[in-house]
């Protein structure tokens, strides 16, 4: 093959890898800080997933798409790098870790606190609320409720069961439910006690 035609492959090679992985990048950057839980860290996640993105485009079968491919690649390169350096165990979520969760929601719905938040501006809230959760609850939550991934592509991804994903989303949800009506309760929008099911 000639040098001419060798160039020509790569640069075809960049032309989709550019068109088809860069335009999610910012996906991925959300994806890695949900994972490593600081910026600093997860700048040199990104750079590193789409380093080993490039490297293994060839691997990447066209007309696919590229995102859940990406989360892959990024979330495969926490688990080798941050995770093992940073010594997380992770535990195997059960029914009654999300039980106080379902009394906080019930109570939240018994309150009349369903439609509160359609009124007042929880951006930053639900922002600090995500970073507060643990990583394996905050990438699951990342994946389906921000960029849109399914149950079963989220489980894929962080290789899990998909009976995992449904419990650590409805867990995360819960917390971060939570956390908004607290920040409503310090603005001095809802009563203090509306979570503890006392009255006014």
């Amino acid at each position: 093959m000639s040098a001419t035609a060798v160039s020509s492959d790569v640069q075809q090679v960049s032309n989709n890898f550019e068109t088809l992985a860069l335009p999610h990048l910012e996906a991925v950057a959300r994806f890695a800080l949900s994972l490593s839980g600081n910026a600093s860290d997860a700048d040199d996640l990104v750079q590193e997933t789409f380093l080993r993105a490039w490297r293994f485009w060839s691997t990447f079968t066209t007309g696919n798409d590229p995102k859940p491919w990406l989360f892959t690649i990024c979330r495969n390169t926490f688990v080798r790098s941050f995770r093992k350096k940073s010594r997380i165990v992770e535990t195997e979520d059960g029914d009654l870790d999300a039980l106080p969760a379902v009394i906080d929601h019930n109570a939240a719905m018994r309150d009349g606190l369903g439609n509160l938040f359609d009124e007042i501006d929880v951006g930053p809230a639900i922002d600090r609320a995500i970073q507060t959760l643990p990583e394996t609850h905050r990438s699951v939550l990342t994946l389906v409720d921000t960029e849109g991934q399914s149950y079963e592509q989220a489980a894929e991804i962080l290789e899990i069961p998909i009976g995992t994903v449904r419990s650590r989303l409805f867990r995360a949800r819960r917390i971060v439910q939570r956390s908004l009506i607290e920040h409503a309760r310090d603005a001095g929008l809802v009563r203090h006690d509306a979570l503890e099911g006392g009255t006014t």
